[in-house]
């Protein structure tokens, strides 16, 4: 069974960051991520990235929709010893970083620091305000269950700003598809809240399937050396992804 994509504003978004019943969903999710093996599809996946190792400066990796930073400590934990020195900014509209979670970075080699800001704002910027000082792209960005909170205008101009800006490029998302719905309609079996129970079903309803993401991306020139190399494929039973890596011949020849 197949149905369109149909993105309504979330429960989650519309609650300040100090309700009790946002900061319940936030936990919440952290147990939905553990359920779908989050953690296990984006460790994978950056597993696979070709990524640039430097001796002047760490690696510049920016998670746009960034929420509380925990899916990430977790990545990072695991990748502890395989990358180098990282710089992590997690742009999101909240500060959710708790000192526990910042600490968790540091104890992995990991820099983290959170910008507060709206993302569209930040694809909107033609200026260099959201890079930081001298790297002439972000090494990688992630975006993890966020993509599938945008209209196809937004999202257009979302992964617009992503191929400008970064050498590589990961999303995760909910997978538009008749078990995942079936499956977040289930999911208070998980004893989630009321709030998680209704965004997990317009999160499946919003996600994608097929290439709907890689035909947003923006295209190779015709006749020319493809600049990126994209895979876009599902994951476990209710993810899916978009994978992107700029081809070498692309990239900066020093960094």
């Amino acid at each position: 069974m197949s149905f369109a994509r149909v993105v309504v504003p979330e429960v989650l978004d519309g609650l300040a960051a100090n309700d009790p019943q946002a900061q319940r969903s936030r936990r919440d999710l952290q147990r939905v991520h553990r359920v779908m093996g989050t953690r296990g599809t984006v460790l994978r996946a950056l597993r696979a990235l070709p990524i640039r190792r430097s001796s002047t400066r760490p690696l510049q990796v920016l998670e746009l929709g960034a929420g509380d930073g925990s899916l990430m400590l977790g990545v990072a934990r695991a990748l502890q010893g395989e990358w180098p020195t990282v710089a992590l900014t997690l742009l999101d509209l909240q500060n959710l970083l708790s000192p526990a979670t910042l600490s968790g970075y540091a104890a992995v080699g990991w820099h983290a620091v959170a910008q507060v800001g709206d993302v569209l704002t930040w694809a909107a910027r033609e200026d260099a305000d959201y890079l930081p000082q001298g790297v002439p792209r972000w090494d990688l960005i992630v975006a993890n269950l966020f993509l599938h909170h945008f209209q196809s205008p937004q999202l257009t101009a979302l992964l617009t700003a992503a191929a400008a800006r970064s050498e590589n490029f990961f999303a995760c998302e909910p997978r538009r598809a008749a078990l995942a719905l079936a499956g977040s309609h289930l999911i208070g079996a998980l004893g989630v809240n009321a709030v998680t129970r209704e965004d997990a079903v317009l999160s499946v309803r919003a996600g994608f399937r097929g290439n709907e993401l890689s035909a947003v991306w923006p295209a190779n020139t015709p006749g020319s050396t493809p600049e990126w190399t994209l895979s876009e494929y599902s994951a476990g039973l209710f993810s899916h992804c978009l994978l992107a890596t700029r081809a070498p011949s692309a990239q900066p020849d020093s960094r």
